[in-house]
């Protein structure tokens, strides 16, 4: 067991189980253990680096524990000076979904799912886990974000490409106008967020990026090819979410969430020194997607 498995077994008091590191493609910024008790029972152990992934993560989880399926938590670990937050949450059964098992009945369920989440209105655009968090204008936290892709690579970039980003974004940014919104969204909904167990959906996870936004962003990983589902599945989808809700018409302002999502990967696997090795292939489809955008 490596040393920080062991100081968060003696902090949750669960010295008689067994930790093991879960690696797979999925997990970018969080650290992932499998928790294994005497019993036979498993938990996830999950630690956030940023304090604000665990505490939209524990906020999210504890909102949705009666009205969605999503782990329910068992203990957390608050942070503080020298030790991150974690939450310890039940381990759904099941494993990843892959795209390659998305059958048209699961990818109803999906919709279905999506819209569910939805459902649930905010009360403005922002981190519903504080307090002053909120802003009527979904452009304020749309553009941090940009902003944000546009630093982390404006070394990385052309110059050329970087300035071309930017005007696209000035002539676009006016389609956050009439948003579908504010709304509870993922923020973050793709395959390696849904759990699945013989075909049937068991739960959506990772609620470190939940937000009050609009409903548009969350379709964005569906035509940023990250579900890279046929066309058949897709109608099921949306299908599945028109049951509970109407499809927002999110064709207009998809390029400028496609842009704002590539620059963002782009920026993040530059910023963790990550883009020539674990995450190559997810850097390598966001940049010839910037490349090629205009």
């Amino acid at each position: 067991m490596d040393k920080l498995a062991a100081l968060y077994q003696q902090r949750l008091n669960l010295q008689n189980s067994n930790f093991s590191r879960i690696e797979h493609d999925d997990t970018m910024v969080a650290i992932v253990y499998r928790i294994i008790q005497p019993s036979g029972s498993q938990l996830i152990l999950k630690i956030c680096p940023r304090d604000e992934d665990y505490r939209r993560e524990v906020y999210f989880l504890k909102y949705f524990a009666d009205k969605l399926p999503v782990p329910r938590v068992v203990q957390v670990v608050p942070p503080e000076e020298g030790i991150h937050g974690a939450i310890v949450m039940e381990s759904l059964p099941g494993e990843v979904l892959k795209t390659s098992n998305v059958t048209e009945a699961l990818a109803y369920e999906i919709g279905t799912l999506l819209a569910k989440i939805h459902l649930n209105s905010a009360a403005g655009y922002g981190d519903l886990t504080q307090p002053d968090g909120l802003t009527l204008d979904p452009r304020v936290y749309f553009t941090l974000k940009f902003e944000e892709g546009i630093a982390e690579c404006i070394h990385h970039l052309p110059e050329t490409l970087i300035e071309q980003c930017r005007r696209y974004y000035d002539t676009h940014i006016h389609l956050l106008a009439s948003v579908d919104g504010p709304c509870i969204i993922h923020r973050d909904f793709r395959p390696g967020n849904v759990i699945v167990h013989e075909g049937k959906l068991q739960g959506i996870i990772d609620w470190a990026g939940g937000r009050g936004s609009f409903a548009e962003e969350d379709f964005c990983p569906m035509e940023h090819w990250e579900w890279s589902m046929n066309p058949d599945s897709k109608k099921s989808l949306l299908a599945g979410y028109a049951t509970i809700r109407p499809v927002p018409n999110y064709s207009a302002i998809m390029p400028l969430l496609r842009l704002s999502r590539g620059l963002n990967v782009v920026g993040f696997t530059v910023k963790q020194g990550v883009w020539k090795t674990n995450y190559a292939r997810a850097y390598e489809f966001n940049r010839q997607f910037l490349e090629t955008f205009f």
